[in-house]
């Protein structure tokens, strides 16, 4: 790490002093912004006892969308693979 940058972000109405690499901090901010966004609109949306159960759901979210980005890029993947299979069938009867 070059030159680490001490920062103080805000989650949950709790303050995490990090040292960072300078290249990190837009994204954590970033990270931070969503993650009490998500926050508010969790506690405004459902009966919730304490923060804990307001973070897990934030967890859950975001790994949910991390795992669904994967499945998608899959899924887009195989169908590539199937157009790209197809246009060289294509290809290859046109070459015959």
């Amino acid at each position: 790490m070059s030159n680490p940058l001490k920062i103080k972000l805000s989650i949950a109405d709790r303050v995490y002093p990090l040292t960072i690499d300078p290249a990190q901090e837009e994204g954590l901010r970033k990270a931070t912004k969503k993650i009490e966004e998500m926050i508010k609109r969790f506690e405004q949306s459902y009966a919730v006892r304490d923060k804990q159960d307001v973070l897990a759901m934030c967890a859950l979210q975001f790994a949910a969308q991390v795992e669904q980005r994967g499945i998608d890029k899959m899924n887009d993947q195989q169908q590539i693979e199937e157009k790209l299979e197809a246009l060289n069938h294509l290809l290859q009867d046109h070459l015959a």
